[in-house]
């Protein structure tokens, strides 16, 4: 029973990956607007004038050190495989559709693309955390802020305000370095802002539940 179980998460944890790495590249194909997370990294990366994987990287440390400190129940084998391969998963989708297949999105397919973006992710961290298996350092942060605030805010308003914070962080960095602001933040930006975290909460409570899924 509890081989079964286990198996149930651990494929629930990487179909969840598998959509956050599409959303991903949703957005980048989409080309509204990165997703809040990414919008700040990349502001941030451009000022100091690092790569954007390498601080990344760092950051996602930074992050993990404080979610094992405030929110350890969070970590597991999905921290892992999520840091390690979602951006494979969205460079591969970006690959296949710009350099393999050739394909210049005009408007409508851009649609479709943020389209993607914006459904894979909401679904994909909500299937993360359904696995309850480990979640991406970011992931995890709304629950540190419901933590933080004694549980008094939930982890709906807890994304939105995180991922809003990313996009004020981001676009002050691009303001005062060297990223054009056009190329990081759009629509999908802002949708990702304030829509993700409700979406998030919807495919938890709703989806997730009625599925049984784990």
């Amino acid at each position: 029973m509890r081989q079964k179980v286990l198996r149930r998460r651990l494929t629930a944890m990487l179909i969840g990956v598998f959509f956050i790495g599409t959303g991903v590249a949703g957005y980048r194909l989409g080309s509204f607007g990165t997703d809040a997370f990414t919008c700040m990294n990349l502001g941030i990366s451009g000022y100091i004038r690092m790569t954007f994987g390498t601080w990344q990287l760092l950051l996602n440390i930074a992050l993990l050190i404080l979610v094992y400190i405030t929110a350890r129940e969070n970590i597991g084998i999905g921290t892992i495989v999520n840091m390690v391969c979602t951006g494979y998963i969205a460079d591969f989708y970006c690959w296949l559709v710009l350099s393999c297949l050739h394909i210049t999105p005009g408007l409508g397919l851009r649609i479709v693309f943020l389209a993607v973006g914006v459904f894979c992710c909401a679904f994909g961290v909500a299937m993360s955390i359904e696995a309850n298996i480990g979640l991406a350092p970011y992931d995890s942060i709304a629950f540190v802020i419901h933590k933080i605030s004694g549980e008094k805010m939930t982890f709906r308003t807890g994304r939105v305000a995180a991922d809003v914070l990313c996009v004020i962080i981001g676009v002050l960095f691009c303001l005062a370095g060297h990223n054009p602001l056009r190329e990081i933040i759009g629509i999908g930006t802002l949708i990702n802002a304030f829509f993700n975290g409700p979406m998030i909460q919807a495919f938890k409570d709703r989806l997730m539940k009625k599925a049984a899924i784990v």
